[in-house]
């Protein structure tokens, strides 16, 4: 008995007038990273087959993951939808048109429902289940990402793609455009103005305080004229009320703005941090003459320097807050594990290195608080855990070597995974051992800061040890090695990221992080070749006195006799002529078999394995075919196998 099914390893053919020849070519110059040529290619398979009558929309499959990777995402949709049309029962063109629908605005939800859809056509295949992830994942949905990406890991543990979009769910990660809900019906494009308008009001208001604050400032205590310091700070609130209503113009989307802060912590942050700090520019200003003709009254100096700090140093608050918020959220140390065992991806690598700079902020905060501490309460032992801290970087870094997660049974050569347990993606194959050096040793910025980390941990740890001893002066020296080793690392982070900028490189921030784009050896299953059925298996179906069709029941399988096969479709499509209980089950469950004999004198039956859709309009189940077999009756040759 023999089975066959769609698999990645594609042959070509030399016939210029075979369809799914150029087909193979396509798929293999789409897996070479090729997308023009493989355009090219897919348009010759659809121009030499217009009716899909050998290629099942195999061909429009191909053209929408071309032009998606060409950046053209309404004609990706377009021939997605052909294909769908061609092969209603196909996951993979499903699929196919559930991630072209993934760029274009507004269209998630669709997007999503076709992505369910191939996970319930096709529940055994990797792919679905990552498209799933990675919706959900933008959305911000990661407890859904994490669920659906390891289903996937589970049924392929070498798929880079689920390896990737697991560890940034690990890592609570936010796609760039975090303010824009997916679902909202609305281009992002304008939610991105309304966003920068917010941004931009902000900012100018605060920068404009700032400034107008010092200038008062110095007036009044430089010169006395508080007088006029006071006049000049208000006429600055007329350029605040200028810049809010020139901002307010360009904020089209004001019912989408409660959503936007909701979902963008640090733009709601930034916002409403503005009206505090205006609040305190007015106090401020107003108790001008008060501060200096009472400079001797203690609390007031106190009540107006909080005022003063409060405008001057809200934006850098902000800012350290947010380093140290994205530095903490998520689990970047089981993250990196996931990385790792991706293989050599090339955005496994650049996630590693964005990770391992999150671990090393983590470590550097620690450190800072603990030599904070020791210093504010007097009492250098507090250091003596600082050695202890470098045990989590240390953690991170051997992590993703000895990083090996259970091979699952479908990890060998199967037709989901051709390359075998130690393929391109596979973790411990060769290119899944170079991960291990590259991830570390390719930023040399980073091996720099742990260096950093490495000496203020040892400084605030012989603090404490001298603390101990009685060398009251030596412990002091050491507090401030360690504290000049945090500094330094603070510069080798600000320099890092200064060289990305002038760059245009990835830098040491969450917002390098990037999804997984599909690319690479391995050839996405919505690429991979339809099952088609040889002229023994039509003719059996054509000829067949009795076809029983199998399907799943509230009470376990359950077989229906189909009145007929009204036809074959030229891609191998079953067009069934069912009763209302075939229908009814179809919806149930769409996975079904259909089983037929073939002549008498051939001594054969057929099983087609496939996905059941009803066609109202023209009144039959289509069955897209999944798996063929074909096996004899029992007798002489009991058990010999036919091609399907």
């Amino acid at each position: 008995m023999r089975t066959r099914s769609a698999e990645n390893e594609i042959p070509l053919s030399t016939d210029p007038g075979d369809p799914r020849g150029w087909c193979a070519l396509a798929a293999r110059r789409l897996a070479e990273d090729r997308p023009e040529d493989a355009l090219e290619a897919a348009r010759r398979a659809v121009d030499h087959d217009p009716g899909a009558e050998h290629a099942a929309g195999w061909g429009y499959r191909l053209a929408s993951l071309a032009f998606e990777r060409l950046g053209r995402s309404a004609e990706a949709v377009a021939a997605a939808e052909e294909a769908v049309r061609l092969a209603p029962g196909s996951w993979a063109a499903r699929l196919r048109l559930g991630a072209a629908l993934r760029h274009v605005p507004g269209r998630w939800r669709e997007s999503r429902a076709q992505a369910a859809r191939a996970v319930r056509y096709a529940p055994q295949e990797p792919d679905p289940h990552v498209l799933a992830g990675d919706l959900a994942l933008l959305r911000g949905e990661h407890r859904a990402a994490e669920g659906a990406y390891r289903e996937a890991l589970r049924l392929l543990d070498g798929h880079a793609g689920a390896r990737v979009g697991l560890g940034l769910a690990l890592l609570r990660w936010e796609s760039p455009r975090d303010h824009h809900d997916p679902a909202w019906p609305v281009d992002p494009r304008e939610t991105g103005r309304a966003r920068r308008a917010l941004e931009s009001w902000a900012r100018q208001t605060r920068l404009l305080l700032a400034a107008a604050l010092v200038a008062a400032a110095v007036t009044a205590f430089a010169t006395g004229l508080t007088t006029w310091a006071e006049i000049g700070g208000g006429a600055v609130l007329a350029a605040v009320v200028a810049i809010t209503l020139r901002q307010a113009r360009r904020v089209r989307l004001w019912p989408y703005v409660p959503g936007m802060l909701a979902r963008d912590v640090w733009l709601a942050a930034s916002v409403s941090v503005t009206p505090l700090a205006l609040a305190a520019y007015v106090a401020a200003v107003a108790t001008l003459p008060r501060a200096v003709s009472r400079s001797a009254a203690g609390d007031l100096d106190g009540t107006w320097a909080v005022l003063a700090g409060t405008v001057l140093l809200n934006g850098v608050a902000v800012f350290v807050l947010r380093v140290l918020a994205e530095a903490w959220r998520g689990r970047p140390v089981t993250a990196l594990a996931q990385f790792a065992a991706a293989g050599g991806d090339r955005t496994a690598r650049r996630a590693a290195d964005v990770t391992l700079w999150l671990v090393a902020g983590r470590a550097w905060s620690v450190l800072a608080a603990v030599a904070v501490a020791a210093r504010i309460t007097g009492e250098p032992r507090w250091a003596a855990v600082a050695p202890v801290v470098l045990l989590a970087p240390a953690w991170a870094y051997g992590g993703t070597r000895r990083s090996r997660s259970p091979r699952s049974p479908r990890s060998p050569r199967s037709p989901g995974n051709p390359h075998g347990p130690h393929g391109p993606h596979d973790s411990r194959g060769p290119r899944g051992r170079r991960l291990s050096g590259r991830a570390h040793g390719g930023d040399r910025w980073l091996v720099a800061a742990a260096v950093t980390l490495a000496a203020a941990s040892a400084a605030l740890g012989g603090s404490a040890l001298l603390a101990v001893y009685g060398r009251g002066r030596a412990d002091d020296l050491a507090w401030w090695c360690g504290a000049g080793a945090l500094a330094a690392f603070a510069a080798v982070f600000a320099a890092r990221s200064a060289w990305a900028w002038w760059q245009g490189s990835p830098g040491p921030w969450r917002a390098s992080l990037i999804m997984h784009d599909g690319r690479g050896d391995r050839l996405p299953g919505d690429a991979g070749p339809p099952v088609g059925l040889s002229g023994d298996v039509r003719r059996a179906f054509t000829h067949a006195r009795e076809v029983v069709l199998s399907c799943a029941a509230p009470g376990g399988p359950r077989a229906l006799a189909v009145g007929a096969v009204g036809a074959i479709g030229p891609g191998g499509e079953l067009r069934l002529i069912a009763a209302a209980d075939a229908w009814e089950a179809a919806e149930r469950d769409p996975r079904v078999a259909v089983f037929a004999a073939g002549p008498a004198e051939r001594g054969f039956w057929v099983e087609v394995r496939g996905i059941a859709v009803g066609d109202p309009e023209a009144g039959v189940l289509r069955v897209t075919p999944e798996h063929v077999t074909v096996g004899e009756f029992p007798g002489r040759h009991r058990g010999r196998a036919r091609a399907g």
